[in-house]
């Protein structure tokens, strides 16, 4: 029996320029999660009217977002290359407040994901007792982070001293993660130990929660790299055959030669070697 899900959740990501070959593994894995609605804020019009009931594309072009964000902030934000939106991912709640409407929690996402079934991992439960969800243990994930939708959270950003410096600058200052910290935060070193040029966001978090002003969650919930024996049946992913994961970051894995064509009928399972996606045919 399905369990209802109370907290509901929208899932946000921009990206501009042509949408990359994996794209449809990724609109596929986010059609078997039908309780979460998933937002794409996006100049490239490949997929109008093939996306499945709970993926929407917004079509704007980086100057367009760079005018919204700019209205928003009080200040100019001129972003010349699409790489630098990384560090505005934890505003994408603050600067388009009317994605938010309804929901309980938002959250910041990649493209180059295949997502097996988020709700066994991000339950009601969950939820309902922590403010922040990250899928990772030692550091802010900016591929897929969760942000409860309250003022505080949604300008959490702004608890970072360099805020505005990091949203004016070209410079790519991976801001929504550790500001190129990650191998510190990874040894377990304290925060206030921890000295980047900017405030990152994982700063912020490990501050506020040092006070007891914030709740978050940091668990492993994911696969990166390319360690093979993955499979994908049905919306649901597991590693070797025995651990159920939320889902494959293909940060490495999208670097291998693929089949850069469309793909007509999306396969209801497949394995992932670390080279190679292959489409399987169940027995029967």
């Amino acid at each position: 029996m399905t369990v209802k899900a109370e907290q509901k959740i929208v899932l946000i990501s921009c990206y501009f320029g042509p949408l990359p070959w994996f794209f449809q593994y990724f609109v596929h894995s986010c059609k078997y999660n039908p309780s979460i609605n998933f937002v794409i804020i996006a100049d490239d019009p490949t997929y109008a009217g093939l996306l499945p009931a709970n993926v929407k594309i917004i079509y704007k072009t980086l100057t367009e977002f760079s005018k919204t964000a700019s209205d928003r902030f009080g200040f100019i934000v001129n972003i010349e290359h699409a790489y630098k939106m990384c560090d505005f991912k934890p505003a994408y709640g603050f600067v388009f407040p009317e994605l938010l409407l309804g929901y309980n929690f938002w959250g910041h996402i990649d493209i180059d994901i295949i997502f097996g079934n988020i709700r066994a991992f991000m339950t009601d439960e969950l939820l309902t007792n922590h403010d922040l969800i990250c899928v990772r243990k030692d550091w802010l994930t900016g591929c897929f982070l969760l942000f409860k939708n309250t003022p505080q959270m949604n300008t959490l950003f702004m608890q970072s001293k360099d805020y505005q410096t990091i949203f004016t600058t070209t410079q790519h200052c991976c801001f929504d993660e550790t500001c190129w910290a990650h191998l510190a935060f990874s040894e377990g070193l304290p925060y206030t130990e921890i000295h980047t040029p900017m405030e990152s966001m994982m700063h912020v978090v490990k501050k506020l929660e040092a006070v007891g002003a914030i709740k978050p969650y940091f668990e492993q919930y994911i696969i990166e790299g390319q360690p093979g024996r993955l499979k994908w049946l049905d919306g649901k992913m597991t590693f070797m055959n025995q651990f159920e994961v939320l889902f494959y970051h293909l940060i490495h894995f999208k670097k291998m030669p693929q089949k850069k064509t469309r793909i007509e009928v999306m396969p209801n399972y497949f394995t992932i070697s670390p080279t190679k996606i292959y489409h399987k045919r169940l027995p029967g």
